[in-house]
Formats: structure tokens, sequence, C-alpha cells
């Protein structure tokens, strides 16, 4: 087995090659936050322990796509900042059973300690990144993106949306600050889609646009405004056929609503640009992990 790690060298070593993990403040704040909801006042089963050098071993139960070891780590560190590390698998890489995921060396307490937010982070990280991984391998060389959707865990959004990435997918936009989804309220408000494309564009100061439509009369209606996105949203078969014709390149094209892998297979066929899946992060099934001190 190679060397045990420092934090800073296990963070830098603890992703695939092109995965950008979420700030680090953020990651702290998740993780200072987990941390403060499980210990409260103090951890009264490890104060049961002597407090002396100890290892203990992360494995996978299931196969799976790891995610979630920037957190774990600081898990760790947080209450034992001389704890170090040795990665078996990185982030967005995939395991089998029995796998090992991580060896952490710290103070026994702090192991015991950590040990559940820390498997909580990852066991359901690696969910997301698991299910996103299905989707992403369905519509692999399709030239179709699997994107997410704002329906996140509260509080855990970045962390999910880096989760999406781990597992071969792409981000819809992050909140309701950093682009602009024209639906249906917003239309209705605005008096039409070309009015509410025209003042998005005067408001958004070169953010990113897309607008929902219904129907073929409001793609129509999106196509002549000069929308550069528009989401399809729940058409039937037929319909999305005839969207993609209508359209013939003028708009890039997304299909959201009852987007489930059969559906998303099917629509890898028919040439539209993105299926947003709102099931990778609401729909999450923590993936099986397991801890043992050695």
């Amino acid at each position: 087995m190679s060397a045990f790690l420092d934090l800073s060298a296990a963070l830098a070593a603890c992703t695939r090659d092109g995965l950008e993990t979420p700030p680090a403040a953020q990651i702290d704040s998740d993780v200072g936050r987990a941390l403060a909801e499980d210990i409260g006042s103090g951890d009264l089963s490890a104060a049961l322990l002597p407090q002396r050098p100890g290892e203990a071993r992360i494995i996978a139960r299931e196969d799976a796509v790891v995610c979630g070891l920037p957190w774990a780590l600081r898990c760790f560190a947080a209450l034992d900042p001389s704890a170090r590390f040795h990665i078996g698998v990185r982030d967005g890489e995939r395991i089998g059973v029995d796998g090992e995921l991580l060896r952490i060396q710290a103070d026994n307490r702090s192991l015991v300690s950590a040990e559940r937010c820390a498997l909580n982070f990852i066991q359901t990280l690696s969910g997301t990144a698991s299910a996103t991984a299905v989707y992403a391998d369905a519509v692999a060389g399709s030239g179709l993106q699997v994107l997410d959707t704002r329906k996140t865990l509260p509080g855990l959004r970045l962390a999910q949306k880096y989760a999406v990435r781990a597992g071969g997918g792409g981000n819809h936009r992050t909140g309701l600050y950093d682009a602009v989804l024209i639906k249906e309220n917003h239309i209705t408000a605005a008096g039409s889609i070309a009015a509410a494309i025209a003042r998005a564009r005067e408001l958004g100061a070169g953010r990113f646009v897309e607008v929902e439509v219904e129907s073929l009369d409001e793609l129509e209606q999106a196509l002549a405004a000069g929308a550069e996105r528009i989401m399809l949203d729940e058409f039937g078969w037929d319909d999305l056929q005839r969207a993609v014709a209508m359209t013939a390149g003028r708009a890039q094209l997304e299909v959201s609503g009852s987007m489930d892998l059969e559906r998303v297979r099917k629509v890898a066929g028919l040439g539209v640009d993105f299926v947003s899946v709102g099931a990778l992060t609401k729909h999450v099934r923590a993936v099986d992990l397991s801890m043992r001190m050695v």
C-alpha cells in the first residue's frame, strides 16, 4: 500500500482528472453543519474508547460510482487535524463489491465520531453519481447530454451537482441567480413568450436564457423570438418528433418531464441536445458502504 497522505495532499488526490469540486468554503460549511448536528455537546459513546492512534477502512457493499471524498476527508480532519489518508478509489471512478475506498489513520475517538457524517456524505453523493452514470451510459455516443435540475436536497445543491458531474452528467443552472428559465407563469405575467424573452435579454446582462414550452404553437413562438435554447416539457412522442423537425437546428432543444430511463433511451435517438432528469438528485438511494476499524 502506498504511503498515507495528509489532508492537503489527500484532497488533491481524491478526484479523477478534470472533475472540479465545489469551493472549499462550501464543503467546509457542509461538514461543519453535519458534525454539529451529529455530535452536539459531545460524543458520549466515543468517550468510552481509549484515546490512542487507530486505523479504519471504508469499503463498498455494492457496485457504485464513488463520490463525496472531499467531504469525508474533512469530517475526519475536523476532529483530528493530524489524520492521514490512503485513497483507494477517486471521486468519479467506479468501485465493485468489497472494494476499498479509503483508509484513515486518526485518533480512535475521532474515527468513530466522524464515521457517520463521513459515510452519509459518501453514500448520498455516490448514490447521485451512480444514478447519473446509469443515464449517461444509456445515451453514450448519441450526442445527448443528461442534465440535472434544481430538485436537490436542501443545503446540498453544490454537492449533488458535483456528484452529477462525477457520474458523467452535466449541470443545468445552479439556482435562480445564474441563468433565466422562462416558464408558464413568467410568460403569463409578461404577456407573451416574445415579451418575456425580450425582457430577459434586457435585464439578464448576458446571462443564459432558456424558455420552456408546452405545445408546438409555443415552440413556434419561441423560435420566432430567437430563443437559443428551448425546453420541451411533457411533450408526447409524436409532438417531440414534430418539434425536432420544426426547429431544424435553429435552437438547442432540451426535453424534460417524466424522464425515466426508458424514455431517455428513446429520446437519445431523436436528435435533441439535452435531457433534464430530476430523479438524479431527488430520488436518492444511498450506496451501501461500511467503515471498519483495522
